[in-house]
C-alpha cells in the first residue's frame, strides 16, 4: 500500500514542479504534505527522497525539501543528452526482428484525449509512460534508467503556454507515428521523427524560463543579498 501511495506523491508532485506549477523555492514539507494528501508521512517522505535524488528538489533541514532552481545551461544540455540517448534507444528498437509495440497504443490514446480535454497532468504521464515503454523495448535496462532520469529533470516549463498546447496538439498524432515507424523497422524515419519530437519543445521551455528567469530573483542572489542586508 505504502509503495502505491509514493508512487502517487511521486506523480503528483513531480508533474507540479515539471509543469511549472511549484516554482523555484516552493517548499514542500512532509508533515504538510502528508496532512493534505490525508496518508501518512512515511510514503510522502520516501517520494520526496527519490524526487530529491533526480535533482528537482533539496532537502532543507527541519524544513523539508526545496524546488531547485534551473538553469539555461541545463535545460540545453538535458535536450542535447536526450537527443543522443533516445534516438539511439528508438533505432536498437527499430532494428530488432521481433518486437510487439502494441502497449503503446492505449497511452498514445492517453497523450491524444488529455490533448483534447487540456489535462496537463495526464498528459505528462501518458507521456512519460509512453516514451518509458518505448525505450524499454530496446531491452537495455541501464539506457532506460538513464533516458528517464533525463526526463524527470526536464521542467516543461511553457507547456500549458499558446505555444506549449499547439505543440502538445502537434504532438499527440506524433505518438502513433513513431510506433508505426518502429513497428516497420523504418530507423532513419523513425529517429527523424523522434528528433523532431524532442527538439520542438526546446524554443518552448527556453522562453518560458528565460521569463522565469526574468520575472524574478534567482534564489542564490537572493539569499546573497539577505546575508549581506544583516
Amino acid at each position: 500500500m505504502d509503495q502505491n501511495l509514493r508512487e502517487q506523491v511521486v506523480q503528483q508532485v513531480r508533474a507540479e514542479i515539471i509543469s511549472g506549477q511549484s516554482m523555484p523555492g516552493t517548499m514542500y514539507s512532509v508533515p504538510t504534505l502528508a496532512a493534505s494528501l490525508g496518508v501518512s508521512s512515511t510514503p510522502v517522505r520516501e517520494a520526496l527522497l527519490e524526487l530529491s535524488r533526480s535533482g528537482l528538489i533539496e532537502p532543507v533541514r527541519n524544513r523539508g525539501f526545496r524546488v531547485v532552481e534551473p538553469t539555461m545551461t541545463e535545460l540545453r544540455n538535458l535536450f542535447d543528452l536526450r537527443d543522443v540517448l533516445e534516438l539511439h534507444a528508438a533505432s536498437l528498437v527499430a532494428r530488432k526482428p521481433d518486437k510487439d509495440l502494441s502497449e503503446l497504443y492505449p497511452w498514445a490514446e492517453a497523450i491524444a484525449r488529455a490533448v483534447r480535454t487540456e489535462d496537463i497532468g495526464l498528459y505528462i504521464e501518458a507521456d512519460r509512460t509512453f516514451h518509458r515503454l518505448l525505450t524499454d523495448a530496446a531491452d537495455n535496462p541501464r539506457l532506460t534508467e538513464m533516458v528517464m532520469g533525463l526526463r524527470d529533470q526536464m521542467r516543461l516549463y511553457g507547456i500549458n503556454s499558446r505555444a506549449g498546447l499547439a505543440r502538445q496538439n502537434d504532438s499527440a498524432p506524433e505518438h502513433f507515428r513513431i510506433i508505426e515507424l518502429a513497428s516497420a523497422g523504418k530507423e532513419e524515419a523513425l529517429t527523424n521523427l523522434l528528433r523532431h519530437h524532442i527538439r520542438a519543445w526546446e524554443p518552448i521551455f527556453v522562453e518560458a524560463l528565460a521569463q522565469v528567469g526574468a520575472g524574478r530573483e534567482p534564489i542564490a542572489a537572493a539569499r546573497k543579498r539577505q546575508l549581506s542586508s544583516t
